[in-house]
């Protein structure tokens, strides 16, 4: 007994040294470590990582992600290690690169691996200019936020252009033309900014469209009609042509007027200006559509205008005939979640608000209102998306401005003066979110701009 006893305490000694030493693996097997480290920069959406060319767990989005002791994979011990980007976060558009991604993860966890993220800087500048048929485009000095007349603009684009957009790499432009009934696709220089029609341009669309937006991976446009439809487009990757998806018009109330989609893709919403309200969305990976539960849900006085927090969870909704902006939580709509207006809702602003565009990076938000001839402004709480109205508010624009952008990396606001047929250009205090005009402001567009889209 004694000599078994001795052979059986030999072999547990064995298979504890085999692993490690440790007492809690006797049943042996491959050990894992975990791959962690640092998250700091990031605001945009989508962020992939990969381990050689295997993808690591779900994607990065937004400033959540940021902080220490991010995991962002596994792998066995004493096995080599490389993390690399597989894929650049968008909404805004962002490069990370990876420090520590490569090495061996011997028998313990990888703990210093840093991810560092930088927004692109906006190059260029589109401007929809609807009593001219067509559209302005402009180089934009990132460190000054001047802007400068691409050779060959204005391009032509179709009657009556009311919306802008362009996809996530940079690579498209497409511009919605309410008076023809289509949908107008470029090719951007990524050079010069010049714009070059796209074979086939331009796509039909259901009568009057009214505007467009495009998802954060760059794969589907969304076209509303004043018929109170939205219909889908599939990009071409290659070519940019746009193929109607079969099936994919659907209506979501009365005058449809704007859309957006949220920064993971997955819900659209689309302001119905005829009776006061917003439909919800749902986004499948084939980019069809399906309206949510308890959708349309109600907003203010003829809604002509739609933007989200940085988060997604949060919906602004500028009132035109209400002088107000609604702001709606409870986003992504679920059976869990109430639609509902949140602390301080509906905020007053100028005379009929017509354009909303939120700044990403300190959090601040900004009404263009038509009618007052000026620029509400805004500082967003990032933790509930309550706004507080800044000190210096409102801000002076041009007659009828009609269309607020803001330029990713937070540091520029461009507004589009419908009646004098200019854009003004304003720089963003980064601690009270004032604008001050810039040099050169305003600059000359084409007749009645009406839409403002920017690029990296």
């Amino acid at each position: 007994m004694i000599k078994h006893r001795h052979i059986a305490l030999s072999l547990v000694a064995l298979l504890m040294a085999s692993c490690n030493g440790t007492s809690d693996c006797m049943q042996c097997g491959p050990k894992t470590a975990n791959l962690e480290g640092t998250v700091s920069g990031l605001v945009g959406y989508r962020l992939q990582l990969q381990n050689g060319s295997t993808p690591l767990n779900a994607s990065l989005n937004g400033t959540g992600a940021n902080g220490n002791g991010v995991l962002f994979g596994t792998a066995s011990f004493n096995t080599p290690y490389n993390i690399t980007v597989r894929a650049q976060p968008t909404n805004p558009s962002q490069t990370c690169a990876v420090a520590n991604g490569t090495g061996n993860t011997g028998n313990a966890d990888v703990t210093n691996i840093a991810v560092t993220c930088t927004t692109n800087p906006p190059r260029f500048v589109y401007v929809a200019n609807r009593g001219a048929g067509n559209v302005s485009a402009f180089s934009l000095n990132a460190a000054s936020g001047v802007l400068t007349p691409i050779s060959g603009s204005p391009f032509a684009t179709g009657g009556n252009p009311v919306a802008v957009a362009v996809d996530p790499t940079g690579a498209y432009a497409y511009v919605v033309n309410q008076l023809s009934g289509t949908i107008a696709g470029f090719t951007i220089n990524r050079t010069n900014g010049a714009l070059v029609a796209v074979s086939g341009s331009p796509f039909g669309t259901p009568a009057n469209p009214t505007a467009a937006a495009i998802d954060p991976t760059g794969s589907f446009v969304f076209v509303t009609s004043g018929g109170g439809t939205v219909s889908v487009y599939t990009i071409t990757p290659a070519t940019g042509v746009l193929v109607p998806l079969a099936g994919s018009l659907i209506a979501t109330g009365p005058s449809a007027a704007a859309v957006v989609v949220d920064p993971l893709g997955q819900s659209a919403y689309v302001a119905n200006a005829a009776n006061g309200t917003f439909a919800a969305l749902t986004i499948d990976t084939t980019g069809l559509l399906s309206v949510d539960m308890g959708s349309p849900f109600a907003a203010g006085a003829d809604p002509r205008a739609l933007a989200l927090n940085p988060s997604g969870h949060v919906l602004y909704v500028a009132n035109s005939a209400a002088n107000t902006l609604s702001a709606l939580g409870g986003l992504p709509v679920s059976a869990s979640v109430s639609v509902a207006p949140i602390s301080g809702s509906p905020y007053a602003v100028g005379i009929t608000p017509t354009s909303i565009a939120v700044e990403p990076v300190d959090n601040f938000l900004y009404v263009a209102n038509k009618g007052s001839n000026d620029v509400s402004g805004f500082k967003l709480s990032a933790s509930d998306g309550t706004l507080t109205a800044l000190a210096a508010s409102p801000f002076a624009a041009g007659l009828l401005p009609s269309a607020v952008a803001v330029d990713p990396t937070g540091k520029f606001v461009y507004v589009a003066n419908s009646g004098a047929s200019t854009l003004s250009a304003y720089a963003i205090d980064p601690a009270s979110g004032a604008l001050s005009a810039l040099v050169g402001s305003p600059f000359s567009t084409g007749l009645q701009p009406s839409a403002i889209a920017i690029s990296d």
